[in-house]
């Protein structure tokens, strides 16, 4: 008798069944048309200790949840340099990041919204000329990419070739970036976590565990609960 719930089922063209813990510890699985429900938990119970131990590292991270009060001398993260929050009376724009990051006065009071407004449109220019660099490098075309807001993925490669990536992992340091960049890249070549994918990794980044390593320590500092 199996115990655990399938949070999210997502049936796509892929040809093997992947497991993905996330970071608010829901089972997300990821699983071909072909593949029938008695075989998915038969997986699923061969991997009951590894899904356990994986959800119950995730639920005692969520007790030390990071969380903000967007008040001025509050720290935040950009490309791994921490920088206080500054109230100017007079800024020309809503926020402004220089020696520490400056917010209007004017939009003190929604300072939320407006934080996130910049990070996305730095995480656009910013995620854009690294997705180019490396597309470049490789030869790798893609379709497009999208920031978003994602909680429990720092980037995706879309079925149709479209590159996916949340506004958080701007505040990682540029190293991680570029981590993550390449991970997503080389998902045009292999669309699954296999040997081969991670071979890809390695040519263009050989030492990228210890990137991944510094996402599952560090990840629960960027950014904020919604």
């Amino acid at each position: 008798m199996i115990n655990i719930k399938i949070d999210k089922l997502i049936r796509s063209h892929r040809k093997t069944i992947g497991l993905q813990i996330t970071n608010d510890a829901r089972l997300i699985v990821r699983a071909p048309h072909f593949a029938s429900e008695d075989f998915i938990y038969k997986l699923i119970q061969r991997k009951e200790s590894w899904i356990k131990t994986k959800q119950d590292y995730f639920k005692q991270r969520q007790n030390k949840t990071f969380v903000r009060k967007f008040v001025p001398g509050e720290e935040f993260l950009f490309l791994g340099r921490s920088y206080p929050l500054v109230v100017v009376e007079d800024l020309p724009k809503a926020v402004v990041l220089d020696n520490s990051l400056m917010i209007s006065s004017v939009v003190l009071s929604n300072a939320k919204d407006h934080l996130e407004c910049w990070y996305k449109a730095q995480a656009l220019e910013y995620i854009t000329q690294k997705v180019e660099y490396y597309a470049q490098m490789t030869g790798l075309k893609y379709q497009s990419i999208r920031i978003n807001s994602a909680t429990t993925r720092w980037g995706s490669c879309g079925y149709k070739d479209t590159l996916n990536f949340t506004w958080r992992l701007i505040m990682a340091p540029q190293r991680v970036v570029d981590y993550v960049v390449i991970h997503e890249l080389m998902h045009l070549k292999q669309k699954n976590h296999s040997r081969k994918f991670w071979a890809e990794v390695v040519k263009m980044m050989p030492d990228y565990k210890q990137d991944e390593h510094w996402l599952k320590k560090n990840g629960h500092l960027l950014g904020w609960n919604d």
